[in-house]
């Protein structure tokens, strides 16, 4: 409801005012009235009225030294002035003083009428520009963490290059640091044996939310990124001015205590390899490829007592460095494709491989047969993760065979592009299959967007199936409702944010998807038992 305020020192004008303002048929009410300028300014001052209605001759203060006032102390309502002199210097002051609209005495009620809307059509176009404004702002408060993290998904794969307009503010602060990229692998056990997808996802969202917190206890800068099956990376970043071996010493330390506490808290076991140190923001992709390089070939081992692997450059007799073959962007391509059934993708990406290893000077059967082992280990991790085993339509001691017997690039062509398209034709026709990678789009979904508002209904758009239908999928995959799931990963989240004390619970509210911070506490400590701020004291 819109509010109005009268200043004149004549009674007659102030109750004629009351009496034909249409206030009903405006949607308005008054805010008060005055009899002179310096009453008008208090009334104004704490009221905060929309619309002021006001005259210029006055006792105390004219109505002109009043508005001039009130503009000075900011006040951006709409200002009629209702007078009984028509002078050109007051209209040119007035115009000054972004006065709307100068009427003369007698006012008619038609045109009262008609000024006071056009000042409430004016108004609400301007609230409307500020809600438009604010609600962008939130939006992209809110899709920020998101795009961050693609952002950094695409750094450390090498699946975008650094600089040009793909980089936002942030990239100066990019361009001032140095990286070491640490891989890390869960080790499966019989534990993953018939794991829902949902439940996957969860393990590993909490080895990120781990990483994050002792990160934080560390005084770190860390930033997990997911990429497929059991496979995520950690982008640690340094100050330019911190020693290589320092920096080493820091990431080693840091993974000591995050397989240590997955082990206690998670009762996982993760391993972890170690890329080397990048001075520049488009080298990260290269310590990506040395982590796993590391990981997989499990040398230079700082700790026996823990699954730690740094990199070390391979070098020949005479101590120069031997080129490595490095396709852990190829093999991120496949496995994002293969995850959603997106066979022509997926080929593609084989393509693009393959063009890879036949550019590969010094190439062996061994190192051949590697890549495509890895390949199909990826295949089968991303793919047990939607939902969708392997191992029965092709029995591990047949690929091994097949493996065996690849030793040209071409083969691995042939073979890889044949295993996609088998893969994809079998999961593809099976409406069960069909509605697993469904509820595994939906997992991943939320873990992407949790940060917005989410309906089951615009996810059933995404994936053409109804909503009702869509409900009972997802029930039926994950044992619990759509809504709880989104609630779980929420808070989940805010545990992690709460944990870095990094942000006020009201950000944090809004950052997990939440405009109500009450309703945001209450979800809070019914999930965990605590309150949000009792949640940061521990």
């Amino acid at each position: 409801m819109w509010t109005i305020a009268v200043v004149d020192d004549e009674r007659q004008v102030l109750k004629g005012m009351r009496k034909i303002i249409p206030w009903q048929e405006l949607n308005a009410k008054p805010a008060g009235e005055a009899a002179d300028g310096e009453e008008g300014f208090k009334l104004i001052l704490e009221q905060q009225p929309d619309i002021v209605i006001t005259d210029i001759y006055m006792p105390v203060k004219n109505g002109l030294d009043m508005i001039e006032e009130l503009r000075r102390e900011q006040y951006d309502g709409k200002i009629i002035i209702l007078s009984g002199y028509a002078d050109f210097e007051y209209a040119r002051q007035a115009m000054r003083l972004n006065v709307d609209d100068y009427l003369s005495k007698p006012v008619t009620v038609q045109t009262l009428k008609d000024v006071l809307g056009k000042a409430i059509g004016a108004l609400k176009q301007e609230r409307e520009k500020v809600l438009q404004a604010d609600e962008r702002q939130r939006k992209l408060r809110l899709y920020e963490p998101i795009a961050q993290q693609e952002r950094l998904k695409a750094l450390v794969t090498g699946s975008a290059g650094f600089g040009g307009a793909s980089w936002p503010d942030d990239a100066a602060d990019i361009a001032k640091r140095q990286y070491r990229v640490a891989a890390v692998e869960i080790v499966r056990s019989e534990r993953f044996d018939g794991m829902k997808p949902a439940d996957w996802h969860l393990f590993r969202f909490a080895v990120a939310n781990i990483a994050s917190e002792l990160a934080s206890e560390l005084r770190l800068d860390v930033q997990p990124v997911e990429l497929y099956g059991q496979q995520m990376v950690l982008l640690l970043r340094f100050p330019q001015d911190v020693p290589n071996d320092d920096s080493r010493r820091l990431a080693v330390q840091f993974a000591r205590r995050l397989i240590r506490a997955a082990e206690d808290y998670l009762r996982i076991r993760i391993q972890i390899g170690i890329g080397a140190m990048k001075g520049l923001a488009k080298d990260i992709a290269e310590s990506t490829e040395e982590a796993f390089l590391s990981l997989h070939a499990k040398l230079c081992v700082p700790d026996e007592a823990f699954p730690i692997f740094i990199y070390k450059r391979n070098e020949d007799a005479k101590g120069r460095k031997i080129s490595e073959l490095r396709p852990i962007r190829h093999y991120h391509e496949i496995a994002q494709a293969l995850g959603t059934l997106q066979q022509d993708m997926a080929a593609e990406a084989v393509e693009r491989l393959t063009a890879l290893l036949l550019d590969w000077p010094e190439l062996t059967a061994a190192e051949l047969q590697r890549v495509a082992r890895e390949v199909w280990t990826i295949c089968k991790y991303t793919l047990h993760g939607t939902g969708h085993g392997l191992e029965e339509a092709f029995p591990a001691e047949g690929i091994e065979r097949e493996l065996t017997g690849l030793v040209l690039p071409l083969q691995f062509r042939e073979w890889a592009l044949d295993k996609i398209a088998s893969v994809c034709a079998r999961f593809s026709r099976s409406d069960n299959l069909k509605h697993k990678t469904a509820v595994d789009f939906m997992v991943r979904y939320v873990h992407e967007h949790y940060a917005v508002d989410l309906r089951l209904a615009d996810l059933a758009e995404k994936v053409y199936i109804s909503r009702n239908y869509l409900s009972n999928i997802f029930r039926d995959a994950t044992g619990e409702t759509f809504n709880d799931y989104v609630t779980k990963v929420r808070i989940e989240k805010a545990k992690s944010l709460l944990a870095e004390g990094r942000l006020m619970v009201y950000e944090i509210a809004e950052r997990v998807g939440y405009k109500n911070v009450p309703y945001f506490t209450t979800l809070f400590k019914k999930h965990t038992g605590r309150n949000p701020t009792d949640f940061v004291k521990i």
